[in-house]
Order: C-alpha cells, then sequence, then structure tokens
C-alpha cells in the first residue's frame, strides 16, 4: 500500500509539472499492485485523473485558453464516451495490451527534441478542424483504454492552436477533466454490463494524495526544466509500457493454449483377433 500512496503522489505531480501521465501511472498501479478488474481500473482512473486535473487546474484557470478548450473538449467528450463504450467488446487483456502501446506512443511524445520552430499563432479555419479531429480522436482513447491523453493534448494545443507551454498545460488538464466525465458515464454501463465494481475507497485516498502530489507540482513546475523531467518519465514509462506488453501477451498467450493433460488420449479398440 505504500508503493500506491507514494504512485499517487507521483500520478499527481506529474499532471501538475507536465499536464499529462496520470493515467499512465494509475491503470498499472491499480491492476498490477491493488489487483483491480481491468475494466473497472480503467474507470477508476478516468475518475482519479479527471479529478486531480480539476484540482490542479484551480490556480491556472487564467491560464486556461477557453476557445481551445471548448473546440477540443466537446468531441473529446463525445470520444471518451464513445470508446468507454466500445471498451465492451475488448477483454481486459487486450485493453492492457492496447494501453502498453499507448505508453510506448506517449514515451515517444516526451523523449523527442522539441522543435525550434514557433508554434504557429494564426488560427485558420483548417486548424481549428484539426484541432476539433484530434480531441474526439483522443477522446475515443480515452474512453477505450482509460488513459487522460495529456501527452498527445499539450503537443497538439502548442502546434495546432499555438498556445504556450504554460497555457497548454492549464488548458489540456481542463479537456482532460471535462473528458474523464463523460468517460467515466460510459464506463457505468459497461461495469454494470460485465458485473464489474468501483472501489470508491481506494478512489477518494488517490484522489486527495493525488491531489497535494498536482498543487505541488503546479508550484515548482515553473523552476524544473520541463524537458528533462519529460525525458526522466519517458524512460520510465517505457520500462513500464514493456513489461506490460509481455505479461499480457503471456496471459492472451496462456489463455489460448489447450493444457495436454487436460485432453484424454483416444482409446484403441481391439477387433479381438
Amino acid at each position: 500500500m505504500t508503493v500506491a500512496i507514494i504512485g499517487a503522489l507521483v500520478i499527481g505531480l506529474s499532471l501538475g509539472l507536465l499536464g499529462s501521465g496520470g493515467s499512465i501511472l494509475t491503470v498499472p498501479l491499480l491492476v498490477y499492485l491493488l489487483g483491480h478488474d481491468e475494466k473497472a481500473a480503467m474507470a477508476e482512473s478516468l475518475i482519479i485523473v479527471g479529478a486531480i486535473a480539476l484540482i490542479g487546474l484551480l490556480p491556472l484557470v487564467r491560464r486556461i485558453d477557453v476557445p481551445v478548450a471548448i473546440v477540443f473538449a466537446i468531441p473529446a467528450m463525445v470520444g471518451a464516451w464513445a470508446g468507454a463504450r466500445a471498451s465492451i467488446w475488448m477483454s481486459g487483456q487486450a485493453q492492457l495490451l492496447l494501453f502498453a502501446v499507448v505508453m510506448l506512443v506517449a514515451a515517444f511524445f516526451m523523449l523527442r527534441s522539441p522543435r525550434r520552430t514557433h508554434a504557429p499563432r494564426r488560427r485558420t479555419a483548417l486548424r481549428w478542424v484539426a484541432v476539433g479531429v484530434e480531441g474526439f480522436c483522443v477522446g475515443a482513447l480515452t474512453g477505450l483504454v482509460g488513459v487522460g491523453g495529456g501527452f498527445v493534448i499539450v503537443p497538439a494545443l502548442v502546434l495546432l492552436a499555438g498556445l504556450s507551454m504554460h497555457a497548454a498545460v492549464a488548458t489540456s488538464l481542463l479537456i482532460i477533466a471535462m473528458k474523464s466525465v463523460t468517460g467515466t458515464l460510459g464506463y457505468m454501463d459497461v461495469l454494470h454490463e460485465t458485473g464489474g465494481q468501483i472501489q470508491w475507497p481506494i478512489v477518494m485516498v488517490f484522489i486527495t494524495l493525488g491531489g497535494i502530489g498536482v498543487l505541488a507540482g503546479t508550484r515548482i513546475g515553473a523552476r524544473v526544466p520541463h524537458q528533462t523531467l519529460r525525458r526522466v518519465f519517458g524512460v520510465f514509462i517505457i520500462v513500464m509500457g514493456v513489461f506490460i506488453a509481455v505479461r499480457e501477451s503471456v496471459r492472451l498467450s496462456d489463455a489460448g493454449v489447450i493444457d495436454p493433460s487436460s485432453v484424454e488420449a483416444p482409446s484403441v479398440e481391439g477387433d479381438g483377433a
């Protein structure tokens, strides 16, 4: 439980410092350390990360770009609900495998060098459309595997909408909180149909500790080089992503293998000759 407590604080710190990374840690903690069902863990992750993002947003409200948040968040909310509902057609192991792939993609975004060119400031109609489309895609991914998607949202807000990094982090937290609501609603129906349950006491502990972490992260974020943090966190995510991919691949492989000892050998009847 001590590791889970530390993990909850790190989840909050990650969201406060980078505007992303919270759910990348939340799902593995809930599944592998606390033994939660995969689908329940993904629903819990949305609740935890959404609430922590909202807490972290309080001191950053003035940095939010409201028009960009609306254009990105509304399609993202629709996508999150659709992705959550679609998750009923995937096994928990398959979702975790996809989650591992998402982790490796997240690591790529965190490890790559920042572009030297300035972000475009002119918001053309095409750029607004691109922001909305990416919002829906990120939202669908949120619902499908329970990730906040900040590692994609922040670069998109910088490159497509021309936000500064500080404005992108604040706007990303609002978007994560908004789409987590509809993603959670979608998972409530899935859990009802699959018999899964959300463990609210654990969720509240994570929200409380993560809230402390995110407030601390927003305070020290301006003093710590973002790129250094992203690289360290990116390496950690690669290790976790490979671990989950290997573990769940083995589980899926084992599930499809027939135990030879359980198969009766065919009896050979003599003809009496």
